[in-house]
């Protein structure tokens, strides 16, 4: 998941008109802006100056090459004179990476004494932008429009979540999904279009059986199990009788086996991410916990019952948020707190929560489930850390994909949990609970989500904008009878495809 070995080429567009000396010191401000975007450590992806662009064969040729070059997840563009926008028909018409649009000059002040015509004609971009923004609303081409000086703090955090969404997203289109059993049996909100999905998004999902990955779980060695058994023990808070010599110590060997294998399986198929069920266990010990909880941590996406949309979608936002502070992890909306003027919900899995989002060190424990008919399985248990948080949920509608984000406040328990032995996140959503699920369930959110408290709104809205899918915001501001509104609108907007 390597952010700086993507690259993010710079476009200059200007045009003959002005003359090579002109042209030459476009191409000097050009290097100089692409540069220090580069060095800017919030933005990882590398920056790269490509040459003036002053005619219609250069920018056909760049984009296509941009398309075809691998580690280009995106194109920003900028016209520091005025270049004719009909010069762009043809590149912005064939380029099929995402595109930021930044509206920005060289110069941040006006130099009041000195300005003349000659710097008139070079410094062009508060016109020479709009000529390249009407081709590309003319073209009907979705973009992200920065506008400010390129060291602004704030216009270089705005390319840096659109340089994070961007890296998603090309990782996205290569997701490769191990669905392992089938979706849990007769809940809807998990399947999906999957021959869709992969048009879309390019997600690969596929099935396997669990007696394929028993017969790899089986394959780990005693030397493997011993030297994962001693990284928990160093890594966790974990109980005498768990430990080497402790009376079920041989039930976290089991869970390590799972580990082992489950880890194996994905990495020799190249997968990203992946499906368990609880009615599915066959040849397997333990519904897989612990197993699920440390390869999240790793970078794997995960969905429980069979929920490859939210695996899938778990992976591209583990990618956009690597190297952020704060964890991004599987959840479930489990119970809710109805005390008046303290409502929240109470997020949890039966197991699978990702202990990047853990506020202190996790316990690993073990304890019945009461579901799924296998032995107690191994878990890390801990508490969500307080503070800002998102809830995403990825959902087909039939005709199209939806994305509905709910910011929340993750907020620390009234009371200590000691009888509910999961992960847990407690959060209050906004605007509040009554209106924020009540707008999740109009919009037809999915009871699974991904949770990030390293990402924002506009990173996901950014990423949507990319991948060509509708994009639902609940947050502080939403009131529902102007929400399901908007719900209509987009509905008629997306039958008419615009």
């Amino acid at each position: 998941m390597s952010l700086p070995n993507n690259q993010i080429w710079f476009l200059t567009g200007s045009q003959h008109l002005y003359g090579p000396e002109a042209i030459e010191q476009v191409g000097e401000h050009s290097r100089e802006i692409a540069a220090h975007l580069d060095s800017v450590e919030a933005i990882p992806p590398n920056i790269v100056y490509k040459p003036v662009l002053t005619t219609p064969e250069e920018i056909y040729t760049v984009c296509r090459a941009a398309n075809t070059t691998a580690n280009c997840v995106g194109v920003i563009a900028w016209m520091h004179t005025f270049s004719p926008a009909k010069n762009w028909i043809a590149g912005l018409s064939a380029l099929q990476k995402p595109l930021l649009h930044l509206h920005t000059q060289y110069n941040r002040d006006i130099p009041w004494s000195e300005i003349d015509m000659d710097f008139m004609n070079l410094n062009q971009a508060a016109h020479g932008d709009r000529e390249f923004g009407f081709m590309m609303s003319r073209l009907r081409l979705r973009r992200k429009v920065v506008v400010g000086h390129w060291r602004a703090a704030a216009v270089q955090a705005q390319v840096a979540v659109w340089a994070r969404a961007a890296a998603s997203w090309s990782a996205t289109q290569r997701i490769k999904v191990a669905r392992f059993g089938d979706n849990m049996r007769h809940v809807a909100v998990t399947e999906g279009d999957k021959v869709a999905a992969q048009a879309q998004f390019g997600y690969s999902v596929n099935g396997y059986g669990l007696g394929d990955l028993a017969d790899v779980v089986n394959q780990a060695s005693d030397a493997e199990i011993d030297a994962l058994t001693a990284e928990y023990a160093a890594s966790y808070h974990m109980s005498a009788d768990l430990r080497k010599g402790g009376e079920r110590h041989a039930s976290i060997r089991e869970a390590a086996r799972i580990e082992l294998g489950l880890g194996a399986f994905l990495r020799e198929g190249g997968f990203d991410a992946f499906t368990t069920t609880f009615e599915n266990l066959h040849g397997l010990a333990q519904l897989p916990g612990l197993a699920v909880q440390r390869l999240m941590a790793a970078g794997y996406g995960f969905g429980a019952e069979g929920d490859w949309k939210t695996a899938a979608l778990l992976r591209s936002l583990k990618v956009m948020a690597q190297g952020l502070p704060g964890g991004t992890s599987f959840m479930e909306d489990y119970t809710y707190h109805f005390a008046p003027g303290r409502q929240a919900v109470l997020g949890a899995h039966m197991l699978e929560v990702c202990p990047s989002i853990a506020a202190d060190q996790p316990a690993l424990e073990m304890h019945p489930l009461g579901i799924g008919g296998k032995a107690d399985p191994a878990r890390l248990v801990f508490d969500t850390a307080a503070g800002e948080a998102l809830n995403a949920s990825l959902v087909d509608m039939g005709d199209r994909f939806r994305m509905i984000v709910n910011t929340v406040d993750c907020i620390e328990p009234e009371q200590p949990l000691p009888s509910l032995p999961v992960a847990r996140a407690l959060w209050q959503p906004h605007p509040n609970l009554s209106v924020g699920a009540a707008a999740w369930i109009t919009a037809g959110g999915a009871h699974h989500t991904v949770f990030s408290q390293s990402l924002s709104t506009e990173h996901l809205y950014d990423f949507c904008e990319m991948a060509g899918v509708e994009y639902v915001q609940i947050d502080k501001n939403t009131e529902l009878r102007a929400f399901k509104d908007a719900l209509r609108w987009n509905e008629a907007a997306w039958k008419l495809g615009v």
